[in-house]
């Protein structure tokens, strides 16, 4: 009996020592990653670009008070990151650089749009030179020069106006959130649409409607359109020239900042940062 329970002993501990030696899939790549804190914003100037418009009753002026001042507050929680490199959703031909140049010289201060109320205001009281621009256009375009007569009729009733039931919940939330804005401190209503919850809800919002067509054709568009933007965009980020000391910051849409959450919680060269827990 003895002999039999230090055997037992014997094999328990055999077998701890084996799995304390198998290794953390995590210990093949860097432990050091360069920081990178994506900040999903909604347009300060409202393009109304997007599928849900926002009411003119729920638009906010940041160039006023008191969301002048709730402006300064979100400055300085971002500034909290300390970062080294600033990344914005603008073409290059938007020509980021010479307008941050403008900006410096204090031109270009009451433009509502946010590359310039948070982008360029962040760039220049951390006394960087440069900003980066990091928009891509997606691969629809590219096929559209290839064969524009089957990227019609692939995009074809593609236009968010489906009768999934689903759509109508994903219209009521993004009104329901509009209307928040006006109602919440600017710095609260971040911390709030840069939450793991309000990503993952917000990337669930194009896995409905339209993404249904015609069994695979919704899927195809949504790769070839949305999800390869995004992909392009994390790409940019890449080629931001990192090290591991540098500390990246995103500055871009939130619909955006949802995927890229997800490609940089992958990555073996990231480490993605929660907004909510800057200090």
């Amino acid at each position: 009996m003895i002999l039999k329970k230090l055997i037992v002993s014997f094999l328990v501990i055999q077998s701890i020592i084996n799995w304390a030696q198998i290794k953390d899939p995590a210990s093949f790549f860097p432990e050091k990653k360069t920081k990178v804190l994506v900040v999903g914003t909604f347009h300060f100037d409202y393009p109304n670009l997007d599928v849900t418009k926002v009411l003119d009753a729920d638009k906010i002026h940041v160039l006023t008070e008191p969301k002048k001042s709730e402006v300064t507050a979100l400055i300085n929680y971002i500034k909290k990151f300390k970062p080294t490199k600033i990344g914005i959703e603008a073409y290059p031909s938007w020509n980021a650089k010479q307008k941050l140049d403008q900006y410096k010289a204090g031109k270009l201060r009451n433009v509502r749009d946010e590359r310039y109320q948070i982008g360029f205001r962040l760039a220049a009281e951390l006394k960087l030179d440069t900003i980066y621009s990091i928009d891509a256009a997606s691969m629809d375009e590219d096929l559209t020069n290839i064969d524009s007569v089957y990227t019609k009729k692939l995009f074809e009733d593609f236009d968010f106006k489906s009768e999934d039931p689903l759509s109508k919940n994903v219209s009521d939330w993004f009104a329901y959130e509009n209307s928040l804005v006006s109602k919440m401190t600017i710095l609260d209503n971040f911390k709030r649409t840069n939450s793991r919850k309000y990503h993952q809800l917000g990337y669930g919002a194009y896995l409905v409607g339209d993404f249904k067509l015609d069994n695979n054709r919704g899927a195809d568009i949504l790769a070839i359109w949305w999800y390869n933007r995004n992909l392009r965009i994390f790409r940019k980020i890449q080629e931001m020239k990192s090290s591991p000391d540098d500390r990246l910051l995103i500055l871009i849409g939130n619909g955006h900042a949802s995927v890229l959450r997800q490609l940089l919680e992958s990555s073996p060269e990231f480490e993605f940062i929660e907004f909510e827990n800057l200090k």
